[in-house]
């Protein structure tokens, strides 16, 4: 398996957590000034992106240079942003798209007991 297959299937799979949770947001009928979390603003999370894709250009480049670990050639796409593989950027997006709508379908059903 490559990292590109990998990370195809992280993304995928907080794709779908997060269309699960607009879904139920939506068919709650609720508003932000009700007792689930407000909607997310696009600009917070485009903010979120951001930060953690410079934090992973940085890290994952120095780790890399420092020898903490290395890719085998055959698994990447050749695509690199400094010494680190595109497919390492793919998580960070992952978590930003995860992380808000697991917040919404877990504070949900906390709200509920």
């Amino acid at each position: 398996m490559t990292y590109l297959v990998l990370s195809g299937v992280f993304l995928g799979a907080a794709a779908l957590v997060a269309l699960w949770a607009v879904a139920v947001h939506r068919r709650s009928g609720t508003t932000a000034t009700h007792s689930t979390p407000a909607p997310f603003t696009w600009g917070a999370l485009c903010a979120a992106a951001l930060v953690l894709l410079v934090l992973t250009a940085v890290f994952d480049n120095l780790m890399i240079a420092a020898g903490l670990f290395t890719y085998a050639d055959e698994r990447i796409s050749g695509l690199r942003l400094g010494l680190a593989p595109i497919e390492d950027f793919s998580y960070p997006v992952a978590a930003v798209v995860l992380l808000p709508a697991l917040w919404t379908l877990f504070g949900r059903v906390h709200r509920r007991e």
